[in-house]
This record gives C-alpha cells, sequence and structure tokens, in this order.
C-alpha cells in the first residue's frame, strides 16, 4: 500500500536485495521524474518520450533500436538476448520493474525506461527492451510503477 499511494519521488531496488542495485540500478516510481529534487546530475535530463522516438529514429526504427540499445551477451540478460549489439552505448540491462502494488517482475527478460511525459495523472510514457526482441516498445504505464531511469545531457 505503501509504494501504490505514493506520489512523491521513490525508489527501491529489485526485491529489496542492495546486491541487485550494484549491476541493475534502482527502480523509481514516474513521481521522481518529476521531483524538484531531480533525479539527474546538474544540466541532465529525463527524456522525453519525443526524445526517445529520436534516439529510436536515429537507430533505425523500433524493430532493431532495441537491439543496439541492449547490453550485448548474457551476462545479465536472459537467452536469446537477440539482436543485442549495444551500438548504441546505451547498455540497457534488464532490470524488470516494480509492479504498482509493491510486486517485482521481469529481471533478465526486460528493461523499462521512464520517460519524462505523462499521458494522463495517474500514466507516464516508457520505452521496453526485451530479451527475446531487437525492437523497443513504446508504451504507457501507472506512475506509481517501478522502471529505470536514464539521463541525458541538456
Amino acid at each position: 500500500d505503501t509504494w501504490y499511494n505514493t506520489t512523491t519521488g521513490a525508489y527501491a531496488v529489485y526485491e529489496d536485495n542492495p546486491a541487485y542495485g550494484d549491476v541493475y540500478g534502482n527502480l523509481y516510481n514516474w513521481y521522481t521524474v518529476d521531483d524538484d529534487r531531480g533525479v539527474c546530475p546538474l544540466d541532465w535530463h529525463v527524456p522525453s518520450d519525443e526524445e526517445y522516438t529520436i534516439l529510436t529514429d536515429f537507430l533505425g526504427g523500433t524493430s532493431i533500436a532495441g537491439g543496439k540499445m541492449k547490453e550485448a551477451g548474457l551476462s545479465h540478460w536472459n537467452s536469446p538476448n537477440t539482436g543485442a549489439t549495444n551500438e548504441s552505448c546505451f547498455t540497457g540491462v534488464p532490470s524488470g520493474y516494480r509492479y504498482d502494488n509493491g510486486n517485482y517482475y521481469g529481471m533478465g527478460l526486460s528493461g523499462y525506461f521512464w520517460s519524462s511525459t505523462e499521458t494522463s495523472s495517474s500514466d507516464a510514457w516508457y520505452r521496453k527492451l526485451n530479451y527475446n526482441s531487437s525492437g523497443v516498445n513504446r508504451d504507457y504505464y501507472p506512475k506509481s510503477s517501478g522502471f529505470s531511469v536514464r539521463c541525458v545531457r541538456d
């Protein structure tokens, strides 16, 4: 209930295991993206939905951009890690996510990355990388969910 009802910036580590934080980083609710304290360093920001679209277009479109954004190999990704080359140096890892109910899912399978763009008062856009696809998915999800965050230079 605490995670679900939080409307201010919050983060967690997958399954509340600090060892996962060293490899996969934190999972942030979307409110962290919009928090005045700033999740990104000075002169950096969480990319907008449009900025993610510019990136995926530059990388050849959504059907192949995911592979170019994923860490290559099987150190962290489940097999087959389709199309993974990390040509973009994004080095996306499969940190999974935290449901808005507080449960965790998907480590090794998928990486979810918030954008700074809201779709409604309760949802925001994100991008998803999958172990079995070279594509990148665009969708929206409740802001109370926990996803990874990437920062880009202003």
